[in-house]
């Protein structure tokens, strides 16, 4: 319902928190009021899942006070003062205890909702090394004869391999490990993935030396990737005994390899860290991911055996707004550093590709039409640096600029200055005679003088340009190269077959219009190119964007009449709904969700360092479900045709590539109805 779109529980999220209580060994009392203090305040969070450390309830480092009666009949009292204290909360609490059945002692993590246990999970890996010795107090859960047990008057399930299944939040379906378990070759969580967990949690103590930190925060970025899941870590902190050991308080939230969140180590405060886990983002990698199935299939006697655990889980009511960093850029890292690597990455996968394919043909030339646009800019640059690797001539690359009836004095300009200024081989076409001439022979009313700006006007322009490259690179024995980018095959915004949309090699294919401008700003930055050449380079990226193909206001020749963006949305939201659509394929009610919680507040912060501050924008709801519905309409129902039959061009980035052969098969003739329908259902005008 709309009522209930400002709710991340409506969009397949849960929110996650993990808890880093103070504590003091050998109290049970405390420790309880502590948990359950950090407990009350997850649920005044709307959370769905608290993770407290390892044996939380005692402390980890009681060593031989373990095999007290007394403290372990206090941890069962509060364990009961626990569970009657849950009752009104809203998070599955996971704590930590020492708990004895059929004569052995076990490590113990505790699933606890709304006053109900509904399951012990023990510790399977008992790390007897160096500086632990747990096996002088602790057994296995591979030493545990029943899979029940009988516990504060109700049989509970016990056992490594329970998945505790959420009623009424799809896919929410939760895992407990603890602490060794994790640093293991197969894990617990690991099978329980396979049988469909979800969230990951382990229950750690876990000292602290120096180094061990990376490690923790490796091990969980790895165990999060591999299996595709949501991984929460809990270390413990202040109140541990430190006769030999030191502890940090170190709690970690990871989803896909991807940290989410992180707490301050060796605080003096208790401590909640939060983030919001995207359930169905990890469906979607699972269901994509053939060969995590096939894991699963290695070992499917082990998966098999994992048993479920139902429950039914109450929804917070109300808005919960997200609280997760969505990248108004997804494709554009915000972090300096990251961007580096990006467009370093980037780059040189174009300049690689297009090596290899004038090597592979045995041809040594290229043939460009060079608009004074982001995206031939970015292709000219890529074939520069091309024949410099391969040790030819910059001349071997023939660049033409073709004015038409709307170019304007700006981009003539800066497409003749940046071939002059990369030494190319420039030439100048005039295309308006032989445009003028297929208009005539076709019967176009422009012939006669009449200003008739319609798409046949536009597209006999766009189509000459490619013409004339085509038969230029047989006259000069040379590939043309094509220059359109990921941004506009997505929406369509190219002309079929011999326009825009053909070439012989496209270096751009795969590399949306947002990543376009911050690769040339890189490439200015880092003085690829001399100073001369990054001052047009600067120039282009600061010009608007425009198809140039309907005259503008003679009084102002640098002015175009069309903007680009104007008509199909701007490209920095369009390629928000790029990547969520195409890369996870979320619902428009999602994707819209996630594009409010990005770019609904100039204050944000999100921006790369390279965006000029005023080219920042925001957009609200009303101004992002417009665009998203055209999006919509043109990526699923007019546009496909075009993608079916693309050029070759080297897959670039992880937000995949929309070549037929590559991330992205599609009928040509499919409806976007259901998509449409779905925005207007549940997504509101404000």
């Amino acid at each position: 319902m709309k009522s209930e779109f400002h709710s991340i529980y409506t969009h397949g999220f849960v929110r996650a928190v993990v808890c880093i209580p103070h504590l003091k060994v050998a109290d049970p009392v405390y420790n309880a009021a502590r948990t359950i203090h950090l407990a009350r305040q997850a649920s005044e969070m709307n959370a769905a899942l608290a993770l407290f450390p390892e044996m939380g309830l005692s402390a980890y480092s009681n060593e031989d006070l373990f095999h007290q009666d007394a403290l372990l009949a206090a941890v069962v009292e509060a364990i009961r003062h626990l569970l009657a204290e849950s009752r009104q909360l809203t998070p599955v609490l996971v704590v930590g205890a020492p708990l004895r059945f059929e004569g052995k002692l076990f490590n113990c993590g505790l699933v606890v909702y709304r006053g109900r246990l509904l399951g012990i999970v023990p510790k399977t890996y008992i790390p007897n090394y160096r500086e632990f010795y747990e096996k002088r107090q602790f057994a296995s859960s591979r030493d545990a004869v029943g899979r029940e047990v009988s516990f504060l008057g109700q049989t509970v399930p016990f056992g490594n391999d329970l998945i505790f299944d959420a009623a009424g939040i799809r896919d929410f379906c939760l895992h407990a490990e603890i602490c060794e378990d994790v640093w293991t070759p197969i894990p617990p969580s690991t099978i329980a993935a396979m049988a469909g967990a979800t969230v990951l949690v382990n229950l750690s103590a876990s000292n602290i030396i120096i180094g061990k930190a990376d490690y923790r925060r490796n091990l969980c970025a790895v165990q999060s990737g591999t299996c595709m899941a949501a991984y929460l870590y809990s270390a413990a902190g202040q109140g541990e005994s430190t006769t030999d050991l030191a502890w940090d308080g170190h709690a970690l939230i990871y989803e896909n390899n991807e940290c989410l969140a992180e707490s301050q180590r060796f605080s003096t405060d208790e401590q909640i860290i939060v983030s919001d886990i995207d359930l169905e983002r990890i469906i979607q990698e699972r269901m994509r991911m053939t060969s995590f199935h096939d894991s699963v299939s290695d070992h499917m006697d082990r998966v098999r055996g994992v048993r479920r655990v139902p429950f039914d889980f109450l929804i917070p009511d109300g808005p919960v707004p997200l609280k997760r960093r969505i990248e108004r850029f997804p494709f554009v890292p915000a972090d300096s550093a990251e961007l580096d690597e990006r467009c370093y990455e980037a780059y040189n996968i174009q300049v690689h590709g297009l090596a290899k394919r004038l090597t592979s043909s045995g041809i040594k030339k290229i043939v460009i039409g060079v608009s004074g646009g982001l995206d031939s800019t970015q292709a000219l640059i890529v074939a520069a640096r091309t024949m410099d690797r391969l040790g030819l001539p910059r001349a071997n690359i023939l660049g033409f600029t073709m004015p038409g009836f709307a170019t304007s004095d700006m981009t003539y300009k800066n497409a003749l200055g940046l071939m002059q200024a990369l030494k190319v081989t420039a030439t100048e076409i005039d295309i308006r005679p032989t445009s003028l001439q297929m208009l005539k022979d076709i019967g176009h009313p422009y012939k006669d003088g009449q200003r008739v700006y319609d798409v046949t006007f536009e597209n006999v322009q766009a189509g000459d340009r490619t013409s004339h490259l085509f038969r230029l690179a047989n006259h000069h024995n040379a590939l043309v190269l094509g220059t359109g980018d990921l941004s506009e095959l997505a929406l369509g915004w190219s002309t079929y077959g011999v326009g825009d949309h053909m070439s012989h090699y496209n270096v751009n294919a795969s590399v949306p219009k947002t990543l376009i401008q911050h690769l040339i700003r890189w490439v200015i930055q880092t003085g690829q190119f001399d100073k001369a050449t990054g001052a047009i380079l600067q120039s282009i990226v600061d010009t608007e964007i425009s198809p140039e193909l309907v005259p503008g206001d003679d009084a102002d020749p640098d002015k175009p009449a069309q903007s680009t963006e104007e008509k199909i949305g701007p490209y920095e939201l369009q390629d928000f709904n790029l990547f969520y659509t195409s890369r996870f394929g979320f619902r428009p009610s999602k994707v819209a969700f996630l594009a409010l919680a990005a770019w609904g507040d100039r204050n944000h912060g999100q921006w790369p360092q390279s965006m000029p501050a005023d080219k920042r924008n925001q957009y609200d709801l009303p101004t992002i479900k417009r665009w998203l519905a055209l999006f919509l309409h043109r990526f699923f129902g007019t546009s496909q045709f075009k993608r079916t039959c693309v050029p070759n061009s080297p897959k670039v980035g992880s937000g995949g590539s929309l070549s037929p052969r590559g991330d992205w098969r599609a009928p040509s003739d499919a409806e976007s109805a259901v998509w449409l329908e779905e925005l207007k259902a549940h997504v509101p005008d404000r």
